[in-house]
C-alpha cells in the first residue's frame, strides 16, 4: 500500500494550513472563511527519509442541505478509504463541539490508525486545554501549531512509524502536465471526470465551485499524464472575493507549470475576450495549446456548421490558427478521449528535435526560391539553420543581415516549418542571427 496521510476534520480548523506545512509550499488556498477546501488536494511529504502523500480535504459537516457539503462529505469518505494514516484535526481554540464528535462517530467505523492532531496550540496553556479531546475516545493526540510548525515533529514521527516503504520523493516527476483551463462553468471538471469515471472534482451549475488547482494522475494508452482542473479565470474587474482571487492565481500558476493548456469554451458563447487573453498567457509561456469546444451537442447544426465555427475561432485568435480545435460534448461522452489523444500529440510535438541536415535540406530550396525581400539594395542571403536546445521548439537562421528581416517573412518561414514537420498546436520561435 502506498504512503498516504489523509487530513480530515470539520470545517475551519487548519486542515489546508497543516497540509500546506506537511508539502513545504502554498499549495491549498487558506482563507479565514470557512468551507474554502472543497475537493480532494494531493501533494507530497517527506520526514526522516520517508516520503508520502497528503490528502487535503474539506470540512466534514453531518446532515447539512448544503449542495458543496453533500458532494463534500463524498470526498472525505473517498480520502479515509483510500488513506493509510488519518489525522483528525481540532480547534484547541473552540474547544470540543458537535460537529466534531459527529465525525469521531464516523471515524470510529474505520479501522486505520488515526491521530487527533488539535490545532492553534500555541502556547502551554492552548495545550493543557487540548486535552479534553481525549473524551472522543481516540489513543492518540497532538497538540500543535499548523502556523508556525510547533509539535508537528512528533506528531510525524509517530505518522510515519506505519510506513513499511520509504516511498517516492517524486512521482510525477517527469509526467506530462495538462492544465484544464477556461472561464468558469464550461464543463473542466465534468470533463475531468468524465474521464476518470469518478467524481473526482465536484461540479455543480454555480460558476466558481472549483477553487484550488487540482491535479489528478491519469493514464491512457500506456501513457501516463498529470491532468489539472484549474478554477475558472474570469476578467479580473469581475473578482470581488479574496478566495476567487487566489483561485485564479492558482489557475495562472497552472499554465506556467503544465506543457499542454487545454483551453475549454462554451460552445453557445462562443471564444470571448477572456478565452484570447488566456490563449495569449499560453503563448507567453511556450506551452502546446489547443481548443476543446465544449457542449457541442446544445448547437443546431448541419455539415457546415464545424467548419464555419472553426473559421470564426480562427480569425479572432489570427495569427494563432496553429492552435488545433476538438468539439465535444462532455455530458455525452463525445471525442472526450480524443481530445485527450490531441493533447498527447500536441506534447510529442513539443519536444520535437529535428535535425540540422533535414532542416537544411527542407528549407534553404524554399529559402532559395522565396529569398527574403530586399531593403535598400541590399540582398538578404540565409545560409543556414539550426534548432536551438531549448524546451519548446526555438530556431536560428544565419544570414548576412538579420537586423533586415521583416515580421511577414519571419511568419512565411515559421508557415513553412509548420508545413514541414509536425508542430501542430505548439508556438514557434524563430531567431535570426548574423553568421
Amino acid at each position: 500500500m502506498a504512503n498516504i496521510v489523509a487530513i480530515v476534520g470539520r470545517p475551519n480548523v487548519g486542515k489546508s494550513t497543516l497540509f500546506n506545512r506537511l508539502v513545504e509550499k502554498r499549495q491549498a488556498i487558506m482563507d479565514d472563511e470557512s468551507g474554502v477546501t472543497r475537493d480532494r488536494q494531493y501533494g507530497y511529504g517527506e520526514w526522516t527519509g520517508k516520503h508520502f502523500t497528503v490528502v487535503d480535504t474539506g470540512g466534514y459537516v453531518e446532515g447539512s442541505d448544503d449542495k458543496f457539503e453533500g458532494e463534500i462529505r463524498k470526498q472525505v469518505r473517498i480520502a479515509l478509504d483510500e488513506a493509510s494514516v488519518i489525522l483528525f484535526m481540532v480547534d484547541c481554540f473552540a474547544g470540543l463541539t458537535g460537529l466534531d464528535q459527529d465525525f469521531a462517530n464516523i471515524l470510529r467505523e474505520v479501522k486505520k490508525p488515526i491521530y487527533i492532531v488539535a490545532n492553534k496550540a500555541d502556547n502551554n496553556e492552548r495545550s493543557f486545554m487540548a486535552t479534553e479531546f481525549y473524551s472522543l475516545g481516540f489513543e492518540h493526540m497532538f497538540p500543535i501549531s499548523a502556523v508556525n510548525g510547533g509539535g508537528t515533529g512528533d506528531l510525524l514521527d509517530a505518522v510515519v512509524g506505519h510506513f513499511e516503504m520509504e516511498g517516492d520523493e517524486s512521482p510525477m516527476e517527469g509526467v506530462p502536465k495538462i492544465a484544464i483551463v477556461g472561464r468558469p462553468n464550461v464543463g473542466k471538471s465534468s470533463f475531468i471526470n468524465a474521464l476518470l469515471g469518478e467524481s473526482r472534482s465536484i461540479v455543480t451549475d454555480e460558476a466558481g465551485t472549483t477553487r484550488d488547482s487540482i491535479n489528478t494522475h491519469y493514464k491512457l494508452y500506456g501513457k501516463d499524464f498529470l491532468l489539472t482542473d484549474t478554477a475558472g479565470i474570469r476578467k479580473k474587474a469581475k473578482v470581488k472575493e479574496d478566495i476567487e482571487f487566489y483561485s485564479v492565481m492558482r489557475a495562472i500558476q497552472s499554465i506556467q507549470d503544465c506543457d499542454v493548456c487545454m483551453m475549454i469554451i462554451d460552445a453557445e458563447r462562443g471564444l470571448e475576450a477572456q478565452d484570447m487573453n488566456i490563449i495569449g498567457l499560453a503563448n507567453k509561456y511556450n506551452k502546446g495549446i489547443m481548443i476543446m469546444v465544449n457542449k457541442w451537442d446544445l448547437i443546431k447544426k448541419d455539415t457546415m456548421t464545424a467548419d464555419v465555427y472553426r473559421k470564426q475561432i480562427y480569425e479572432k485568435i489570427s495569427p494563432n490558427d496553429f492552435i488545433p480545435i476538438i468539439f465535444t460534448s462532455v455530458t455525452n461522452k463525445q471525442r472526450i478521449f480524443q481530445a485527450i489523444e490531441l493533447a498527447m500529440e500536441i506534447n510529442d510535438n513539443r519536444q520535437l528535435k529535428i535535425s540540422t541536415s533535414k532542416l537544411n535540406e527542407t528549407l534553404l530550396p524554399i529559402i532559395e526560391r522565396q529569398p527574403p525581400p530586399s531593403l535598400k539594395g541590399k540582398y538578404i542571403k540565409i545560409k543556414y539553420i539550426t534548432q536551438l536546445p531549448t524546451k519548446t521548439p526555438t530556431f536560428a537562421f544565419f544570414c548576412n543581415l538579420p537586423q533586415y528581416i521583416k515580421v511577414p517573412y519571419e511568419r512565411f518561414l515559421e508557415n513553412k516549418l509548420r508545413k514541414s514537420f509536425s508542430l501542430t498546436g505548439v508556438p514557434v520561435k524563430i531567431f535570426f542571427r548574423k553568421k
